[in-house]
């Protein structure tokens, strides 16, 4: 059963999730799934442990979750355009368990999902059948506090292929003032990849004028 919580900027809304997770170490219960990871990333920072103790624990929890999805790499690439690390192979068996769980930031309507089949109709006519679809959490990263946010994210959703789609998004403060972009996006995995696009696109010019980096924080196969 999909488990909804709103205004977790609020103090109410933090309130209720922390009551929520008393004496559960997730969401659903003693397994990290999608629906964490959607509330996770609502959540602009890590609740006070004095006011929130248990949204605290299970928001560091859900972090070290994330930071050890990509064992032996780090995600994302470096400044400059670095080559960016592939992505997993393959999921592990938790991530497979968890596909029926909540999408991140939200279930998709039978309304998006018709419009998405037909532009990816219309733009890739002579593929008859297409194979697995992901769905991609990004973290992408100004080059300091001065950059304008608005441009990034327009530069950003300016990169158009046959099976991307740009899907919600927030600020989240990284410190000293910086904010980074934390962005969803849909692909079809014959036709894009994450990894080729951060080091061809993402990270030359003319968009490395605002991005200094980018890191894939979650990829789930739907």
């Amino acid at each position: 059963m999909a488990v909804t919580f709103s205004d977790l900027h609020t103090e109410s809304g933090l309130k209720a999730l922390d009551t929520f997770l008393s004496g559960k170490s997730y969401i659903s219960g003693d397994k990290l799934t999608k629906g964490d990871v959607k509330v996770y990333a609502a959540v602009l920072e890590n609740p006070s442990a004095d006011l929130y103790p248990n949204a605290s624990k299970w928001y560091g929890a859900v972090s070290a979750k994330l930071a050890h999805s990509f064992p032996g790499k780090p995600a994302g690439v470096g400044i400059g355009g670095a080559a960016a690390p592939a992505a997993p192979a393959a999921e592990t068996k938790e991530s497979a368990d968890d596909d029926d769980d909540l999408d991140l930031f939200g279930d998709e309507t039978e309304e998006e999902k018709k419009a998405a089949e037909e532009r990816e109709a219309s733009k890739a006519p002579a593929k008859k059948k297409e194979s697995g679809k992901s769905s991609v959490l990004m973290d992408i990263k100004p080059w300091d506090d001065e950059t304008d946010m608005k441009k990034l994210e327009e530069a950003v959703r300016g990169i158009e292929m046959p099976g991307l789609f740009w899907g919600a998004s927030k600020l989240v403060p990284v410190g000293y003032g910086i904010k980074k972009l934390q962005i969803m996006l849909t692909i079809v995995d014959d036709l894009v990849s994450v990894d080729t696009m951060i080091e061809e696109q993402l990270t030359v010019e003319p968009i490395n004028e605002y991005v200094q980096s980018c890191d894939i924080v979650a990829f789930n196969k739907i």
